[in-house]
């Protein structure tokens, strides 16, 4: 292997040379290059051992050139040319397969980084204009902006992915505005009890504790589908949610674990511990620790498709057909805000990522500083008031009979 160079720089003329004569005194010559390309070459090696050479007319240039080449490996912003010219595709390409990825987000990936209008621009070239008509682009072609949002992101984690290796010194999507993405309570359906009621009175005798789950424990349907026998403590009433079924590629069941490493334990209520002990001596569930709640076909569980079914089975029964399975954790979060629970309890039961996502969903359920406010004045005009619209004789408000 060869030695690595040493790290220096410099500009030289190429069209004089320094000689000594015979008292060893410099004399400045024309060298063999005299009037042939560029006077002024300027050098530098980088961090890797490479010489990188750029020849100029102007000292001035050149000096300018090499400053600011010295400013970038000191500040950490300095890309090496050959690097630069590294297109977004071939670099995606490479480091996708570093990813530990699993297949939902591999798809999504692959989705975004596809979808972008400048695949074969060197990385080096990238500019804020770039990402700004791909974001125009896709808005052009009627794409939600939420649906904009998750792409914008996922090709942004690429880019930071090329600053972080060298290969770009700034992340160009930086400040590139978005659609906005209109939020709405309207858009969130929550299930009133009586509603929720039907919908358990409706369901097949399989599917009830299914449906308990989602209403009283707020599973997402990965979650309640993977439960095994063991996650459920009937002695401590606790629910322990460690994994989730996904369906890959439309097809094949993937068991790993719940979205965003949501791993958690939720206290269970006694009812739906009821449900879940009904159904296992029903269904013969077993003792096994390891044997799932609700065993499908062959060694997987239930999935998507077939709690699917069995959702709007038991949804056209309860009349209710407007309802998504997902709302029925709406109802349990509500349930619990409507109980006085903070953010972050509410957080760790739905096993969101960041009290901060928590909020972004709920928000307008928690009571507002008006509903506080109209609420501690109504206390002070109960008590202030209890008296004075009473008689001293007997104690009848003042204005009966009025």
């Amino acid at each position: 292997m060869a030695p690595k160079r040493n790290r220096r720089a410099g500009v030289e003329d190429r069209w004089y040379k320094t000689i000594y004569d015979e008292q060893k005194q410099p004399q400045r010559v024309e060298s063999s290059n005299h009037g042939k390309g560029k006077r002024w070459r300027a050098r530098y090696v980088d961090d890797d051992g490479r010489e990188h050479v750029r020849g100029f007319t102007r000292k001035t240039d050149a000096q300018q050139w090499l400053d600011e080449v010295t400013a970038a490996q000191v500040t950490g912003t300095y890309i090496d040319p050959a690097k630069g010219k590294v297109t977004f595709a071939s670099f995606y390409r490479e480091w996708s397969t570093r990813q530990v990825w699993v297949t939902g987000t591999a798809q999504a990936m692959n989705l975004a980084a596809n979808s972008v209008i400048f695949s074969d621009v060197a990385l080096a070239d990238l500019r804020p204009s770039h990402i700004e008509k791909w974001v125009r682009s896709m808005v052009d072609a009627d794409l939600q902006p939420s649906t904009i949002k998750t792409r914008f992101n996922n090709v942004r984690s690429v880019l930071r992915a090329a600053v972080r290796d060298r290969m770009l010194a700034h992340d160009p999507s930086q400040n590139v505005a978005l659609p906005r993405v209109r939020r709405t309570e309207a858009a969130m359906v929550i299930p009133t009890p009586r509603e929720v009621g039907a919908l358990l009175r409706g369901s097949d005798d399989d599917f009830r504790a299914f449906v308990g789950l989602c209403a009283f424990a707020g599973l997402r349907l990965g979650e309640a589908a993977a439960l095994q026998v063991r996650d459920i403590d009937f002695l401590r009433r606790e629910i322990q949610v460690r994994r989730q079924v996904q369906k890959a590629n439309g097809h094949a069941v993937e068991i790993r674990g719940p979205k965003y490493g949501s791993e958690r334990i939720i206290p269970a209520p006694q009812g739906l511990l009821d449900l879940l002990s009904a159904h296992s001596a029903h269904w013969r569930v077993g003792t096994n620790p390891e044997r799932w709640m609700f065993p499908g076909r062959g060694e997987h569980p239930w999935h998507q498709n077939s709690v699917g079914y069995r959702w709007r089975k038991t949804r056209e029964s309860a009349g209710a057909r407007d309802l998504r399975l997902h709302d029925l954790r709406h109802f349990y979060a509500s349930g619990l805000i409507a109980a006085g629970c903070d953010v972050v309890t509410v957080q760790r039961a739905l096993g969101h990522h960041s009290a901060a996502v928590t909020l972004t969903t709920y928000s307008h359920l928690w009571p507002d500083a008006s509903d506080r406010t109209r609420k501690a004045a109504d206390g002070l005009f109960a008590e202030a008031t209890a008296d004075a619209l009473r008689t001293e004789d007997d104690k009848t408000p003042i204005n009966q009979g009025v």
